[in-house]
């Protein structure tokens, strides 16, 4: 991928302006495409604050090849939705972790993304820029460069990157709608566990009911974030009384899914090139799409 600009008026005086206002990129990566040579005016390499002309054209060369060695590569199936040279979208299964741990070293989404990088000779990083849970299904979206990691980030800290979850709750809710505004911290002396605290990050879920079951006891919830906190939708479920189906950590098991009934269905953001609204929409899997 490469990155242009032609010079067409008097707004920005040399290419450091460019790159940074125009572009929106970070002084670190910055920093790495100048110590790399990777930007160039006219096609020659020169200094961040050179002076530009109109006419001129700016040019950042992101083709560079990148180590990855530290996630191996492992052949699995991989559900992708959608692929282009900025990034890739892989509708996940339950059951699988995004990222490589101690007890799933060989069999996380990102094991099967390295492979499938490997088979396309696309020697990039392996970057998720959302995460799910292990047992949440759905939507997530690998970065193929520094660049597109950066832009969709600082989307998503300023509330242009949308995500929306179907969740499928305990209990019928009072509200059809509503807006759980409830701070989330680790809590003591657990790695892995959240809980609702005065001294946690801000964390704002809105939701709304789909459907309810009034004979088994459940409701069918649409949740958008306005925050990503870890493990956030079960967290503020279980804070007002209404945990996942199925989730153990904040609820009770279920005989109806054997897991925490949340997927990751929609997301929309702005495409970092072309500037396009992107939506991605998935149905539910099996395991939620029988209880509807």
């Amino acid at each position: 991928m490469e990155l242009n600009y032609k010079v067409t008026d008097n707004v920005y005086s040399n290419i450091k302006e460019v790159l940074k206002a125009h572009f929106l990129m970070s002084d670190r990566l910055l920093l790495k495409l100048k110590n790399m040579k990777k930007i160039t005016l006219n096609n020659e390499v020169v200094y961040m604050h050179h002076s530009i002309n109109i006419g001129d054209i700016i040019k950042v060369d992101l083709n560079y090849e990148e180590q990855n060695e530290n996630i191996v590569p492992v052949q699995m199936p991989l559900n992708i939705i959608y692929e282009d040279d900025s990034y890739l979208i892989v509708n996940k299964e339950s059951g699988i972790p995004v990222h490589p741990s101690a007890k799933h070293y060989l069999d996380s989404l990102s094991n099967g993304v390295r492979f499938y990088f490997d088979k396309m000779n696309i020697n990039k990083k392996i970057r998720p820029v959302n995460r799910l849970d292990k047992d949440t299904s759905g939507l997530v979206i690998f970065a193929k460069n520094e660049y597109i990691q950066e832009c969709l980030v600082k989307q998503m800290k300023s509330k242009e990157f949308i995500k929306k979850y179907i969740a499928i709750v305990n209990g019928n809710l009072e509200k059809t709608e509503g807006t759980i505004v409830a701070p989330i911290a680790r809590k003591d002396n657990s790695i892995i566990e959240r809980c609702v605290s005065e001294n946690g990050e801000t964390a704002i879920t809105h939701y709304r009911v789909l459907s309810s079951n009034k004979e088994k006891n459940y409701d069918v919830v649409e949740c958008t974030l306005e925050t990503g906190r870890t493990h956030q939708i079960r967290v503020h479920f279980s804070y007002i009384g209404h945990p996942l189906l199925g989730d153990t950590l904040y609820g009770t098991s279920s005989t109806l899914i054997n897991r925490q009934a949340l997927h990751s269905y929609y997301i929309s953001f702005i495409h970092p090139i072309t500037k396009d609204k992107k939506i991605y929409e998935i149905p539910l899997p099996t395991d939620m799409q029988c209880l509807l």
